[in-house]
Formats: C-alpha cells, structure tokens, sequence
C-alpha cells in the first residue's frame, strides 16, 4: 500500500542568521513518503490546478533566473518538497508578508526533506506552511481547495501579528540603512540598534519623544496657549463646562464654530462649521463622549492639513478633502453613501487604507440637517451633498507648503516639545502664508499615524520612515556596537573569555554570553551554559553594554540562529571534520564547514574575521570575508601567513617564544609565552591558539598592544 502525503515532521525556528541565510527563518523537516517516486511532472494537471489556483506563481524564478522559471520546473519534473517551499513564499506575499527566501534539501533519509522559508513572524510562517501543504496535496489529489479563505485567515494573522504599516517603514528604513532591529513586544514597540547604540520607537513615537510633550499634545486647550503665546497662529476659543456654556462661547465668538473634545484623537467627536443652538448642544453632548472636556473655537474655513515634523523640520504634508454624494433623484442619501462611497476600495477601518469610510453619526446628521437634509432625502440628479468635512487626509502635497507655513509647524512642534509630530492645520491655500489667508494651525498631535504619507490617494510617497530613522541616528549613525562572535569546533569558551577580559581592561563595558554562563562587566547574570540566542539577545537588549562577545557552537547556528544580524569581529578557531550533528542532518566535514562559515558570512565589511592559518578549512573561509581578514598561526609565519603578509594583511603568530603581531613587512614582539599564567597552568594542546584568537580580536578593535600584553599577564 502506497503513502502519497506530505507530513510535518518538526519545525524550527531559526531566528537570526544560519547556514542558510542572514534572515529569520523556518526550517520545516517534512516527509513526502511515496511522492518521492511522484515529481510535478508524473502527476496529470497538477502543475495547471496549482498555476489556476496561485497564477501569481508565474513571477518565481526559481533557478532558472527568469520570469516562469518556477513553473518550467513543474514542467520539466520537480518534488513537492520544493514545490511546498514555493507556495509557502507565495502565500505569505499573498497575504501581505514581506520576504521571499526558500530553500529545500534533503534530510536524513529518503523521502525526508529541509524546507526553509522567509519567517518574519514564525505563527504566520507557520500558518501558511501549513495551508501550502494542503494546497499542494489538494493538487495532486485533484480536489477543492479554498484559496482566497487560505489567504484571508494569514491576512487577518498578518493584521493582528505583525508590525502596523507605520511601525513598519521606520523598520524597514532601519534595515536598509543596514540599522539592525529588534521587536520588543507583541505590540509596535522596536529596539533600532544594540546595546547603549539602540533607540527605540513605538509606531511614530521614540525615546526621545517626551511624556510632559504627549501629555501637553492631549491638553487641546493647554496646547492652544502656548502655541498663542508663540505667535503661532491659532483659532480663537475656549474651554466649556456644559452646553449653555457651549452655546455662550459661540455667540462671544461671533461665526460659525467647531465643537470638539479637548483631549481626543483621530478626529473623533469635532464638530465643524455649526452655528445654530440645537446644533451646539447635540455636539457637546457627542463631543463630551470622546473626551473629558470640550472646547468650543472660531470655524476656519479651508482644507484641513497634516503636516509630519520629524526633527526640526516638514518631511511630509497630506491635504485632506470632503466626501459628496452625487444625487441621482432616485437613491437616498443613504443609499448613495453604501453604494457608491464606501464601496471605493481606498476606503476602510483598516490602518492600511487612506481614506476612512462615511460613518453613519451624529456628525452626518448635524451635517445633512445644515444642508436641509436628512439619510432618506433623495437629493435631484446632479445635486452633490457634503457628507463628510474631514477623514481624507490623503492628498500629498509636500511641494506645495511654503516656507513660513512649515516654519510655523515645525515651531509648533517644538513649543510642545516633540521630537515628532502631526501638525493639523486648516488653510484655503497651503501654498500661502497662514496670516494672508485666516488660515491657523488646530491641533499638534504625538504620535502621529503615517499611513496617509505612505500610501496617498493622490500623489507619491514620502520617505517617512527614512526621516525618523535620520532622525535617531543622525551623522549615518549605524545603532552598533562591536560584536565578537566566536565559533568552532574546540577553544571557543576560552576565546570569548579572554577576549572579554582584554576589552575590559581598556575600559569597555562588556556583556559576555558563553559556555561559563552570561556576564556584564564582569557581574555574573545567569550562571550555567548561555552560549545560546536567549543570553545573547538578552545581552543585546541591555543599554548599558558598550561591546559584546559570544560563543556559537554548531548547534546553536543549526537550532537557533545566531542572536545578531552582523558583527565587527568574527572568529572561527578550528574545524574538526568529525565534529558532526547527525540530528540536523550534518554529517560530514562539508556541512560542518557551512555551519561554522556562518560567522564568517555575517562580518560587516568594515570589520574582521580571525581565522586559523593552521587549519586548512578554517584558512579558506578567507575569501567568504566582507571584512578584514587578519590569521593566526601558533607555528609561525606559515604559508598562508606569509602570502597574507605580502599583500599588505594582518596576522598573528608564535617566533622564538614570542606573540608577534605583523601587518605587511611590519613586526612587534607583543610578549613572551612564558609571562602567560594560562598558557603555563593549562594542559590543553589548543590553549596557544585560543590565546591568538582572542588577542587577534582585540587587535582588530584597536585595544592597545601595551594593555593586550598587561591582559594576558593579568589573566588567570
């Protein structure tokens, strides 16, 4: 009897960079039982379902390069392990999952497959894993499958999981500036760098935004004073304790007004452009809803405005614009807005969409009422009817906001002290000067939401996301600190050791993450075995820690990742080709030589990967480096050494019993293997070249030769 299905065996978490990429991701072992005898090309219509099913498909490229390279290997005869791959990838996209890495190879045995995928949240990753193996197996079996309820339930995953789409722009503009980021909570709060390097934001607010500031910005009335106190232009106006008061502020004021909560968001509870008493009185009752107090200022009249202040400067500016109702003299008002209005795909709750849709409130009513209308009027054929004054904030024009407007926004901004924010502002024409034109600014908010500068109804986008991040790490700052990661396959817990403690002595606040257990400055945190990505990330997450060292062992990059997405320094001591993982499928000197390289992979170009010249493996890794490459070598200047020499490198190694440090034709007798207490008291035949290792690291991040020398005196 056959066994045609594809099974999950396990699945894993790679959180950082492994053997396979620098990305989070999810290696999923699965077996595919008798399919292995089954490839796309035996199985009648498959490949047509599944191109019917997903004929977005056609854009994987697969390792043919080009466009349809997937599907020309569904042709030509591929195995559901790697078609699994693919669909999982596509789902994701599908349901508004940024990444597109996938890998596939063998197990353990036949039948038996890795399959890697892009997991920048492992729940939904893992969702769509699973989906894409019912999918696949609903191909080959020739029956239903559900593909837009697929897709919808990641989609609601993905909404309720992953970052918002304003967190995400700051994000995603960290990472191309090559700032690593580092998700806090389950929420939209994110660690932009390592160590005292970091900042952190909470959708558009940062530790530099201040609470006295947000607590300022929610004060409507307090925000008004100051700002008029500034010479900001701003709305006359005042506070009201009940509706009469409302109604007496209105007549003092002299116009039309705008009733509104003194200290609510999201334009909830603003009533515009009301003069009549009953029309005051219905919107204080509203507006006390959404609020705990109510102010009662002079109308403006004009187009309401979004100007974003990043800093000390207008990044971005959205105009907002009213909603009609075209009458058609038969549907209602009602009709008119379910049908035509709120139909428009623009429109929506969801934080992804520009324009919010026509709700069916108290505003509408006060705003129908003013126009002699009410939800069942049927308004003449050609007639257009006010809807809704504000809520289409999504109209970019940045170009077109002068000077003296955007210098008052950013004033604003600064009088209540944010380092970021929505600065509302009511004005005819954004291209004038507020004082020729009545126009004034209504509101200055914290935090304020990007969407609108993202994804416009009109106009192109603005680099929000890449100004906030300028913002935090002004001068292209990078929010690092230097890193040492150490792997191998003997020596490592010495290394980091020694290292720590020359770094130290120079006077850097180091947080150690090794076999021994997990250090800051020399304080043990958590004793036992934390060379493992929880100690790591812990140590990474700590304000205080000014550089950083950490063991990796084999089955830390093959089970979890390394904890950081690059580093300064990267140290591979030895390979032992019998230093295998059976369990992960590693299981010969070539695989361990592609665990243990990932240190190598992951050095930032401007830093350095310390390698043993003496271990014909490790030696090779040399040209995998993005960064320096500075060798070491306990018997002396060998071949791989001296050819480095000549090309002007750096290296390391033992002569006449003593270190020398080398760089080109240079040399410097840093101090003599007799004055090392743990070269003397160690039995170990690997304790010499774990000693060059970590001097060859401290080298590297310009720790002094004199202190280097006092270290390993001092080191017991």
């Amino acid at each position: 009897m056959t066994k045609k299905t594809i099974e999950i065996i396990d699945i894993k978490v790679l959180k950082g960079p492994s053997m396979w990429t620098y990305r989070p991701v999810l290696e999923a072992w699965v077996d595919i039982h008798d399919l292995e005898d089954y490839p796309s090309n035996t199985l009648p219509g498959f490949t047509d379902r599944l191109v019917a099913w997903l004929p977005s498909l056609i854009e994987h490229r697969c390792s043919y390069e080009e466009r349809g390279g997937f599907i020309k290997r569904l042709e030509e005869g591929t195995w559901p392990a790697h078609i699994l791959e693919h669909i999982t990838l596509e789902l994701q996209n599908l349901a508004g999952m940024p990444g597109g890495f996938g890998k596939a190879r063998d197990g353990r045995r036949r039948g038996e497959y890795k399959v890697i995928v892009s997991a920048w949240h492992e729940k939904i990753t893992e969702k769509a894993l699973y989906h894409a193996r019912d999918l696949v197996m609903a191909a080959i079996e020739d029956r239903p499958f559900d593909v837009p309820a697929a897709i919808k339930e990641i989609e609601d995953m993905v909404d309720s999981l992953y970052l918002g789409p304003s967190t995400a722009c700051i994000v995603d503009a960290a990472r191309e500036k090559r700032i690593p980021a580092t998700r806090l909570s389950e929420g939209n709060l994110v660690q932009l760098g390592y160590g005292n390097k970091q900042r952190r934001i909470w959708t558009a607010e940062t530790d530099l935004t201040s609470a006295i500031a947000e607590g300022i910005s929610k004060d409507k009335d307090l925000t008004k004073s100051l700002l008029a106190s500034c010479g900001v232009q701003v709305p006359e106006g005042r506070m009201v304790d009940s509706a009469e008061d409302a109604w007496s502020a209105a007549q003092d004021i002299e116009g039309p007004v705008v009733v509104k909560p003194y200290d609510g968001n999201h334009a909830r509870g603003v009533f515009t452009n009301l003069t009549g008493k009953e029309q005051i009185f219905k919107a204080y009752e509203d507006a006390l809803k959404e609020g705990s107090g109510v102010i009662v200022e002079r109308y403006i009249p004009g187009n309401e405005h979004r100007l974003l202040v990043v800093g000390k400067k207008v990044v971005a500016a959205a105009k907002g614009e009213s909603a009609w109702a075209k009458g058609d003299g038969k549907r209602s008002i009602r009709e008119l807005i379910e049908q035509e209005i709120n139909t428009d795909p623009r429109r929506g709750d969801a934080e992804i969409l520009p324009l919010s849709p026509v709700v069916f409130d108290t505003k509408l009513e006060l705003e129908l009422a003013r126009q002699n209308f009410t939800l069942d009027s049927i308004p003449e054929s050609g007639h257009d009817v006010l809807v809704q004054a504000s809520g289409n904030m999504a109209f970019e024009v940045t170009h077109l906001v002068h000077p003296s407007v955007a210098e008052q926004a950013a004033l604003a901004a600064r009088v209540i002290g944010l380092d970021i924010a929505g600065v509302d502002i009511v004005a005819e024409d954004i291209s004038k000067p507020l004082e020729d034109q009545g126009g004034a600014i209504v509101e200055v908010n914290a935090g304020p939401g990007l969407i609108m500068h993202l994804k416009p109804a009109v106009g192109e986008p603005q680099a929000v996301g890449a100004a906030i991040v300028d913002h935090l790490f002004p001068n292209n700052a990078d929010g690092r600190i230097p890193i040492v990661g150490i792997t191998g396959s003997r020596g490592k817990t010495m290394v980091a050791q020694l290292t720590t403690h020359l770094l130290q002595l120079s006077g850097v606040k180091v947080g150690l993450a090794c076999s021994n257990g997990a250090f800051f400055n020399q304080r043990l945190q958590t004793p036992g075995n934390s060379a493992n990505w929880t100690s790591a990330h812990r140590i990474l997450l700590n304000r205080q820690v000014e550089a950083a060292v950490f063991e990796n062992d084999s089955r830390t990059i093959l089970n979890e990742g390394l904890a950081y997405d690059r580093c300064l320094v990267g140290v591979v001591t030895n390979l032992d080709p019998s230093d295998t993982v059976p369990e992960c499928a590693i299981n010969d000197a070539e695989d361990i030589y592609k665990v243990l390289r990932t240190q190598v992979d992951v050095v930032l170009p401007n830093g350095f990967s310390i390698l043993n010249a003496d271990d014909e493996a490790v030696t090779k890794m040399a040209e995998l480096s993005d960064g320096e490459v500075i060798f070491f070598s306990k018997y002396g200047p060998n071949e791989h050494t001296q050819k480095h020499l000549q090309n002007g490198g750096r290296a390391l190694f033992t002569e006449n019993n003593m270190i020398i440090l080398a760089t080109g034709t240079e040399r410097h007798p840093l101090i003599s293997t007799a004055n090392i207490p743990l070269l003397q008291a160690s039995s170990k035949t690997n304790t010499l070249e774990s000693i060059l290792a970590a001097v060859a690291a401290a080298w590297s991040l310009n720790t002094p030769k004199d202190i280097i020398a006092a270290g390993l005196q001092t080191y017991q």
